[in-house]
């Protein structure tokens, strides 16, 4: 028979271990919802996506086990390659590191159902909510629209769609209505501003009117390049999705049209007597002037800024200072927002803790075009360029010839 003293300690030592192991109980839960609290202020303050979450997660933790080389000049993708942006949606790589982050409220907020909303049951701040944008980038096609919005995206007021909503220029997508629009806005704060960018915006001409019937103080951003440049920058991208859609058909009989994924720029560009086709579409959509005063008849002048993408590609900080004073955001993006890839010779971008650039698909190397059939090209181009210069009130200066 067991002593008293035996059963007190052996109901003591039960005691201890219970204690124990509910300390070590609630010590993990305690590391658990602080790992949480860092991951969401991460990915909230930061404007960072899940997807991004998780590539910069994979980063860190592939960090851990392999020590970090910093080559001289930065891998990836480059913003411009010879022309870049356009019409289809491109994606950002994440190089290294984290994304940068603004001051926010810490209380976390579970997200409602909504019919059609993607980010049910994600944890938000409560002092944010979908807003229509304020700003929309409505073009131009190949002139760098894409890397306007994410060099914007470094400004920490700044929040952006992702992808091309395409919400005005067709009909399937409007007809779902504003709020249907609002909730494929990503959530921001009173004091930030979203944009959007779909560069179809601009040639669609009911456009601009169902724009005004959102909100008739939207701001525009207008982004153009030299028109001969664009036109073959929407050339090799027709040619490159034509080229990936199919394989190429068994070259037909003599004096048989080739389609037009096969034929060069110049045979599409001229007809057979050497006038200027304008059926061809990179061409005529390089006509700004047709298209910007259906814009102006709906809109006031200072409501759209007219972006030089030739400038931004050579030195984009003077036309985001530019971007910056006309959406009413202080002067944030600077010099030390980007890098210079020599190997590619283009810019990249970075912020405190991360770099990146455009996916491959962006910067296409160009094929060479007859010097004569581009000089021909500019000459044409140059009295619809003066009418554009005239309705802008801004001379680009694009080279005649």
């Amino acid at each position: 028979m067991r002593s008293p003293a035996d059963s007190w300690c052996r109901w003591g030592g039960r005691l201890a271990a219970c204690m124990v192991s509910c300390f070590l109980v609630a010590l993990l839960v305690t590391l658990h919802a602080l790992y949480d609290s860092a991951v969401y202020t991460i990915q909230y303050q930061g404007g960072l996506s899940d997807e991004g979450l998780e590539a910069m997660l994979l980063a860190n933790s592939a960090d851990m086990f392999t020590a970090p080389e910093v080559p001289d000049d930065p891998g990836g993708e480059y913003l411009g390659g010879g022309y870049p942006g356009g019409g289809d949606s491109g994606d950002v790589t994440i190089v290294s590191g984290n994304v940068h982050t603004n001051e926010v409220d810490k209380d976390l907020h579970f997200e409602d159902k909504e019919d059609g909303d993607e980010d049910v049951g994600r944890v938000r701040f409560p002092r944010t909510s979908r807003r229509l944008p304020q700003c929309l980038i409505i073009g131009v096609r190949k002139c760098g629209t894409r890397a306007l919005l994410e060099m914007l995206f470094l400004h920490p007021r700044v929040q952006k769609a992702a992808g091309e909503v395409h919400f005005f220029d067709r009909d399937d997508n409007y007809s779902r209505g504003l709020e249907w629009y609002r909730k494929k806005m990503p959530h921001s704060f009173p004091h930030q501003v979203t944009i959007e960018k779909s560069p179809s915006y601009f040639v669609t001409p009911e456009v601009p009117e169902r724009v005004r019937a959102m909100n008739a103080s939207v701001k525009l951003l207008l982004i153009v390049r030299e028109p001969v440049t664009r036109a073959i920058s929407d050339y090799t991208q027709l040619r490159s999705h034509a080229a990936t859609a199919s394989p190429s058909p068994p070259p037909g009989p003599p004096g048989q049209q080739q389609p037009q994924g096969q034929r060069s720029f110049e045979e599409l560009a001229l007809k057979p007597d050497g006038s200027v086709n304008l059926a061809y579409r990179p061409l005529s959509t390089s006509l700004y002037y047709s298209f910007l005063h259906r814009w102006l008849d709906v809109f006031s002048r200072d409501q759209l800024l007219v972006v030089n993408g030739d400038l931004l590609i050579e030195d984009p900080v003077p036309e985001l200072r530019r971007i910056e004073q006309f959406l009413g955001l202080e002067p944030r993006i600077g010099r030390h927002n980007f890098y210079f890839n020599h190997t590619k010779g283009f810019f990249c971008l970075r912020n405190e803790t991360a770099d990146k650039c455009l996916r491959e698909t962006k910067g296409r190397r160009h094929p060479r075009v007859d010097p004569a059939v581009i000089s021909k090209l500019r000459k044409f181009f140059s009295e619809h360029n003066q009418r554009f210069y005239d309705l802008v009130g801004q001379d680009l200066g694009w080279p005649e010839e």
